[in-house]
């Protein structure tokens, strides 16, 4: 009857049901504890805390670590029954180790960081700490060491639940890219890579660095990206940040990515609910104008044994050139850097010397997917601002393979389209807290593995809704017709897109059009057949696929002078480092630019035509762009100052009916442009 009373009381105390002061004051005779002697720790006043004499006990000590260990971990029945805790010193110990969200071993939950927050726990006194110290001493597994930590890291993922096709599904593996090169991607055999990869290491966390959604394929885009979300949720991902994608539709659809429940105008097209994301997301640079908070937590701690790694998570700070004005209305994007080093020593008072960014930004690599060659870009340049506690950067964005360690500390990228993970693996001092040895490798998801049987099971539920309409052959290509851009940066798909956006808006007396490369997502491949379709057919998932996004097309009168600045705008300095933006060009324009000239200064006036004739910089011309670059995305802001805007449909409607109507469809000559 007495145990069932001890338990009774523990377990009310750790639920919160029973008042504290009301189970103090109870009496305890309690076998396996000297009830005199540990009242004494608290008889003047039980909430009496900061008093206990841990003199004998030195913080960074490998005593004090076993302690502190112990505390934080042993379970309520260790901490009373083994280490022979007062009761309710062992219940309070445990109970504050609840996390915000009121429940033990969640990921929130909280740990000692140092012997003054276990002093400060009612109850314990040096009693308690004379006991933990004798049991964590005669009891070698709490003894503190390293700790093994893997991290998966991935990035840039953008729903391609189904194998990406052409270039997109692709790595490159060595010098010659015709034929040196492995088939990978798909979110069946990606996910079983992470799992084998998991399976070898228990202390594993799986990582992103944003822009799991957004830009998707059909599959994906057709249910808001509900798929892709609960494809996550499969995978086991832990920890992600936002990147610019994941702003498409707005912060309120980014909370419903996070938060769950149906669309609010499509409902649940799937026919059963949506849960949301169980994995957490990070937002540290992105505030909310208003309520001047992060959309998002800034940071999250995990723990492993004594080990503690602090995830800071965040986007780049140009979303808002990146990204159409709806979709950061009311949004304040800041400066990177910046960011995370003031969040470093946060962390660090929270007793983590760990310390992991995730950031959707990147640069560029010439070399291999596993090497650390000709890099350079906007993450770099941050990576020199960074405090020097930052040990690993998962970066992103720009869609780069690298694995580089500059200056201690490890710089990754895996390409995109779950066509690499980076299987990153750290030793972590319990003592210090401080990373001790880290490497990391990407890994080719290779498409020769098992299949994951939940994702397949996924794709096969939303492929039964989606997959009439997918399926629907619209249009024909004669071969291969691929974005990859030439040395002037022109592509054969970009000029297709551009002449079929022209041809769409003759009747608002277009004269030009102009696409922006970011927004062709995917090649046009003459051999794929996604739906059983035959050899250079292609489907409507397939053309969805290259131009996701449902711009709306419209034609703007701007001057030939506006023209000259819109071309030179295509030369950037972010960060320090020139970025290229080059316009797909429809025909019947050209020009001429010298990329030995500085930006702002790369194009001649006299090269610049329109059907031959040179473009005069005070007369009138009608062009067409989507909607997004009309707004000044890309950092074309000269387009916001065009003047008599008609609406000319949708980009993916134009792009169709010009296939259609030109089939089978050939490769733009990509000879537009001309570079110097």
């Amino acid at each position: 009857m007495h145990t069932i009373s001890k338990l009774w009381r523990i377990g009310a105390l750790l639920a919160g049901l029973v008042p504290a002061a009301a189970v103090a004051c109870s009496a305890d005779t309690e076998s396996g504890a000297a009830t005199g002697e540990e009242e004494a720790d608290g008889e003047d006043d039980p909430f009496l805390t900061g008093k206990a004499d841990v003199a004998g006990i030195k913080d960074g000590s490998p005593e004090a670590c076993a302690v502190l260990r112990l505390a934080s971990e042993a379970s309520v029945e260790v901490l009373d029954d083994d280490a022979a805790l007062y009761s309710k010193a062992a219940a309070y110990i445990v109970a504050s180790r609840k996390g915000a969200d009121g429940v033990l071993g969640t990921h929130d939950d909280n740990w000692f960081k140092d012997l003054a927050a276990l002093d400060a726990v009612k109850w314990v006194g040096p009693k308690a700490f004379k006991q933990l110290r004798a049991y964590a001493t005669a009891h070698a597994e709490w003894a503190c060491g390293t700790v093994p930590v893997q991290l998966l890291a991935f990035n840039d993922f953008h729903g391609n639940l189904k194998p990406p096709s052409g270039s997109t599904g692709k790595i490159t593996t060595g010098p010659n890219p015709a034929t040196d090169f492995v088939e990978a991607g798909g979110a069946e055999f990606f996910a079983t890579h992470i799992k084998t990869l998991k399976a070898q290491n228990p202390n594993t966390l799986i990582v992103t660095a944003g822009d799991i959604i957004g830009a998707t394929p059909l599959l994906s885009a057709l249910f808001h990206d509900e798929p892709t979300i609960e494809s996550m949720n499969l995978l086991g991902l832990d920890v992600a940040s936002v990147g610019n994608h994941e702003f498409d539709e707005g912060v309120d659809e980014l909370l419903r990515m996070k938060n769950g429940g149906c669309h609010p105008v499509d409902g649940c097209l799937d026919g059963d609910d949506f849960a949301g994301a169980s994995f957490e997301y990070l937002a540290a640079n992105v505030v909310d104008k208003t309520t001047k908070k992060t959309i998002f937590p800034s940071t999250t701690v995990r723990s492993f044994r004594g080990a503690h790694v602090g995830f800071i998570g965040l986007t780049l700070e140009g979303t808002p050139l990146v990204t159409a004005p709806d979709g950061v209305s009311g949004l304040e994007f800041k400066d990177e850097a910046e960011t995370i080093n003031a969040l470093v020593p946060v962390l660090q008072k929270r007793g983590v010397q760990s310390i992991v960014v995730l950031i959707h930004e990147g640069g560029a690599a010439t070399g291999l997917y596993n090497e650390c060659v000709g890099v350079s870009g906007p993450i770099f340049e941050i990576v020199k601002q960074l405090d020097k506690a930052v040990d690993v950067v998962v970066s992103g964005h720009t869609n780069a393979a690298h694995v580089c360690e500059i200056d201690g500390k490890l710089i990754t990228s895996a390409a995109h389209a779950g066509r690499l993970v980076t299987d990153i693996d750290l030793e972590i001092d319990e003592l210090t807290g401080h990373v001790t040895k880290l490497k990391g490798q990407n890994v080719i998801a290779t498409r020769t593995v098992a299949k994951d049987a939940e994702q397949t099971a996924l794709i096969t539920k939303y492929d039964a809704v989606a997959g009439p309409l997918a399926n629907k052959v619209v249009a024909s290509i004669s071969a291969d017709i691929l974005k990859t851009p030439n040395l002037a940066g022109e592509s054969p798909l970009g000029d297709v897109i551009a002449d079929a956006q022209l041809e769409a808006t003759k009747g608002n007396q277009a004269v030009a059009a102009f696409m922006n490369p970011g927004g062709i997502r995917a090649d046009l491949i003459f051999a794929q057949s996604s739906g059983g379709e035959a050899a250079g057919q292609v489907t409507y998932g397939e053309a969805f696929t290259v131009q996701p996004f449902g711009n709306t097309l419209v034609t703007v009168t701007v001057t030939g002078e506006q023209l000259d600045t819109m071309l030179e705008q295509q030369w950037s300095l972010v960060g320090g480092v020139e970025k290229a933006n080059t316009l797909q060009v429809s025909a019947g324009f050209s020009y001429t630019w010298d990329s030995t000239k500085p930006i702002g200064s790369r194009v001649d006036p006299s090269t610049i035509k329109i059907g031959g004739v040179v473009v005069v910089p005070t007369q009138s011309y009608r062009i067409t762009v989507n909607a997004f670059i009309a707004a000044g995305g890309d950092g074309f802001a000269v387009l916001k100052s065009g003047t008599d805007p008609t609406p000319g449909g949708l980009d993916l409607d134009a792009l169709m009916s010009f296939m259609a109507a030109h089939t089978p469809t050939a490769p733009g000559p990509a000879n537009r442009i001309t570079r110097l």
